[in-house]
């Protein structure tokens, strides 16, 4: 029997869902610190989608106030890829990946203002909810992981923020010109922003963000980063886009909440992290992604169309 083109789209979200989830055990791999690591992963996407003729003339349509706006947003999703890989140096991809989970929560309560969207209370009770699994997150790595949990929740934050303001505006520009546009702009903060690293405050945050953007990695790096960039970064957007034709966006907003499952399943079988977390961190984990989980069962009535699921398939695309 031929597959129908909903399963179809249906395996494919969950492809994508699986790549996107291999970005944080990449991150671990990756020897480079988080700012060199973001900033090269940034550069080589720029750089493949600057050989698409669809992005020029996406980029030469666009009125420049518009432009001006995906560029901020784009300094916004830098300092979250910044945060993210940060976390994952300054504790394990498990960490990192949970503290992605928060962003749903996140967005409950900030996109009201940014997306001048409607307060809901079962949205403010979703923020309430994940507490307890912060709180046995927490106790349950070791100590000098938890600036780590500290900097992902951060990282959640600023999905939670980009990707409000780009529910806003994502509909305003093709897709792949957006990107193009966002991630350009945050290769030039972050190329303003690496002098500066060295001198941050807390020592253990500038050893795990600062470096050098002109020393070339090794091989070994740079294999790992074209993955990271072409395959798990540009090979799920635009299999996201195409499963989405064929989907519920309802279906489709499921399957993206899943990939923190997915991240900590392959870090378990790939890097044997189990052995660097107590039983505590993963019920927390499973209080946060029962929340997440459950939220939007108990928001369905709203309507969630394939545009705000397209902001959250690129916020999982230009930030994880």
């Amino acid at each position: 029997m031929a597959m129908t083109p909903t399963n179809k789209a249906f395996l494919q979200i969950h492809f994508c869902v699986v790549l996107w989830g291999f970005t944080a055990i990449l991150g671990k791999l990756i020897t480079l610190p988080a700012l060199p690591l973001v900033w090269a992963r940034m550069l080589l996407v720029v750089v493949a989608l600057a050989l698409l003729p669809k992005v020029w003339r996406g980029l030469r349509a666009m009125p420049a106030r518009l432009l001006w706006a995906y560029a901020g947003v784009g300094v916004l999703v830098a300092l979250h890829w910044l945060t993210f890989y940060g976390a994952i140096k300054l504790a394990n991809a498990s960490v990192a990946a949970t503290c992605i989970a928060l962003a749903t929560a996140f967005t409950a309560l900030v996109e009201p203002w940014l997306a001048r969207t409607r307060f809901s209370k079962r949205d403010l009770a979703l923020g309430v909810a994940v507490l307890p699994g912060v709180a046995l997150v927490v106790g349950g790595i070791p100590g000098d992981m938890r600036i780590g949990v500290v900097v992902g929740a951060l990282s959640a934050l600023l999905v939670a923020m980009f990707g409000s303001l780009n529910k806003r505006l994502v509909d305003r520009g093709e897709p792949l010109t957006v990107t193009a546009i966002e991630l350009g702009a945050g290769t030039v903060a972050l190329t303003l922003l690496a002098p500066l690293m060295p001198f941050f405050p807390v020592d253990a945050i500038a050893e795990a963000f600062s470096g050098d953007l002109l020393v070339m990695p090794g091989t070994r790096d740079i294999v790992l980063l074209l993955v990271l960039s072409l395959a798990c970064t540009l090979l799920p957007f635009a299999l996201s886009l195409v499963a989405l034709r064929h989907m519920s966006a309802f279906a489709a907003q499921l399957a993206v909440n899943l990939e923190p499952v997915y991240a900590i399943i392959l870090a378990i079988v790939l890097l044997g992290e189990q052995h660097e977390l107590q039983p505590p961190f993963y019920l927390g984990v499973v209080v946060i992604l029962a929340a997440v989980l459950v939220h939007p069962l108990l928001s369905r009535p709203r309507r969630v169309d394939h545009v705000e699921v397209l902001a959250t398939a690129e916020s999982k695309h230009v930030g994880d």
